[in-house]
């Protein structure tokens, strides 16, 4: 049997999503015989392929991240999403309060810096945007919710896709101890 081709990208995160599916610990070698990883933070590929399952974590919080999103959802015939970033915009929402300046400059110049030094201006900076939940860029097939999301969760997930269904989680499993 073919391995389900499988392809995961950081938005405007943590990371503590990947951190929670390497968390999976021993059933990720299960997994290792059902999932052919290609373009992942964990492999360093950089370019999408065409694959079975887009997994995203994080939100769309720059023009970068919109492409990443785009890129991907072209590529993969499912697209999930893992954490509260990725499914509701999550923490980073906070950010759409302020004005980009006052952001780069909140986050450039501090009061440790020169006092009255301008926002920096580089090409090296992202564009920003209002920060989205990836569903507000592209069609999400499937949700994982939780900051991060627990192994658990992600493992039902997973194992729901490579079933052939698309998951729905359990109330039981969406419940934080």
């Amino acid at each position: 049997m073919a391995k389900v081709k499988v392809a995961t990208a950081w938005l405007d995160s943590c990371s503590g999503c990947h951190m929670s599916f390497l968390d999976l610990d021993e059933a990720l070698i299960g997994l290792a015989d059902k999932l052919e990883f290609g373009e992942s933070p964990i492999t360093d590929i950089k370019k999408f392929t065409p694959c079975d399952v887009g997994i995203l974590e994080g939100s769309i919080s720059n023009h970068h991240d919109e492409e990443v999103a785009k890129d991907l959802r072209a590529n993969c015939k499912i697209l999930m999403v893992f954490g509260d970033c990725a499914c509701f915009g999550g923490i980073n929402n906070m950010r759409n309060f302020f004005t980009d300046e006052e952001i780069t400059s909140r986050y450039y110049s501090t009061e440790s810096t020169t006092p009255g030094s301008a926002t920096p201006k580089s090409k090296e900076l992202p564009a920003l945007t209002k920060v989205r939940p990836v569903n507000q860029v592209v069609k999400v097939d499937c949700y994982v919710p939780g900051c991060p999301p627990t192994p658990k969760m992600i493992l039902y997930a997973l194992t729901e896709l490579l079933e052939g269904r698309l998951p729905v989680l359990p109330t039981e499993i969406m419940r934080f101890d």
